[in-house]
């Protein structure tokens, strides 16, 4: 049994009702060509863009050819579900340097597990519904697909210049997830791109990873950097991560479609652990166990504690000066692991450097007033 062409299109029309019954804000379908984008991959992991994510090469063109993740498949259906928590808190944390900012995405549950699970449901109802074996697979930023350029070609928004999806009325605090299909559903139309001239995503990145419009050089993002990056970060960039501990958000933050964002619906996304308000000396007394504990069924636990260490001491760094913090510092430095010794040791001296100035200000104001008596002048002379 086949299903023609005016049954395919209603059946477009319910997977969409279905979709946004699921808690998916909006659902698009593309072709799988993505042949265009092929040029574009090929030199960006020429230029080592990537970084340490080999996976990102492993599978060579895979990733611009969807249809062979799944054979027999045709069609993407694209999900998009926001996940900007009530109250971010976006300035508050990033303008309080012993607050540690993690990116907005990771302060509830982990979305792969929500979105996968979500997809997997309106699969088995597009197979209740049709009493077919439509051959379907979930994908949710777990396996080599180009997910933003599908999700333009579905009409779920374009690609801005920071290389994620842009919807004039949501922004980009959204995740995606893609359903791919057999079946020759009718595709979607693709919006306009309407970055223009702007560039504020360019600008505003602390370390400048934007390269060039549309390419982002992994090596130099905050996100990898505190995320994918493996070993010790470079110090040429610590200063500039400030107090992100886990991912960045600047360059969503820069961009001017996002004060139409849209807050989440869906619970799983809100805020666990008190992540949007933690001090970074209250999560560097974390032991392992509690980080485990605390990160149970959190996208942060993919670091490990090694890494979740390496990035609060870096964010110690960058605090404002605390007595505290150098002897919390100094108390773990004996028993940590060489990776996290050497940021500790960073941090240290960003620490004392930080002394030394205030006690070198000080010192300049006390002779100025000092002088100012003597005269018998005015102390505000």
């Amino acid at each position: 049994m086949s299903l023609n062409n005016e049954q395919l299109a209603q059946l477009a029309i319910q997977i969409k009702e279905w979709g946004k019954a699921l808690g998916f804000e909006a659902v698009g379908i593309s072709d799988l060509d993505l042949s265009e984008h092929e040029q574009n991959l090929k030199d960006w992991l020429a230029k080592r863009y990537h970084g340490e994510m080999a996976y990102m090469e492993s599978h060579g063109m895979m990733r611009a050819r969807p249809q062979e993740l799944h054979p027999g498949s045709v069609r993407a259906i694209s999900v998009r579900m926001n996940y900007l928590p009530e109250h971010a808190q976006f300035a508050h944390t990033l303008k309080q340097p012993h607050k540690a900012y993690v990116s907005r995405y990771a302060i509830g549950r982990d979305y792969h597990k929500v979105m996968r699970n979500k997809l997997k449901q309106l699969g088995k109802k597009i197979e209740q519904q049709t009493e077919l074996n439509v051959g379907f697979r979930p994908f949710v930023d777990s396996a080599p697909i180009l997910e933003r350029p599908i999700a333009a070609k579905a009409g779920l928004g374009w690609v801005g210049k920071h290389s994620l999806i842009l919807d004039e009325e949501a922004g980009s605090w959204f995740f995606l997830g893609e359903l791919l299909i057999n079946l020759p559903l009718p595709v979607d139309q693709p919006v306009k791109a309407q970055c223009g001239s702007c560039v504020a995503c360019m600008t505003l990145c602390p370390t400048q990873a934007i390269v060039a419009p549309y390419q982002v050089d992994a090596n130099r993002c905050i996100s990898y950097l505190t995320i994918e990056l493996q070993g010790e970060i470079p110090v040429e960039f610590r200063s500039l991560i400030g107090n992100r501990i886990y991912g960045c958000d600047d360059c969503q933050l820069a961009c001017p479609w996002n004060r139409y964002a849209e807050l989440s619906q869906e619970t799983d996304f809100s805020e666990r652990h008190g992540l949007l308000s933690q001090d970074l000396l209250s999560l560097w007394q974390w032991d392992e166990q509690t980080f485990l504990d605390n990160t149970q069924g959190s996208p942060i636990r993919r670091i490990g504690y090694q890494r979740w260490q390496r990035n609060l001491a870096v964010g110690l760094g960058n605090a404002d000066y605390n007595e505290k913090i150098i002897k919390a510092l100094t108390d773990k430095l004996e028993d940590s692991t060489e990776l996290v010794q050497n940021h500790i040791l960073w941090a240290i001296e960003q620490q004392q450097n930080k002394q030394a100035n205030q006690l070198s200000t000080q010192t300049k104001q006390t002779k100025r007033l000092v002088r100012v008596v003597e005269k018998g002048l005015p102390r505000d002379a």
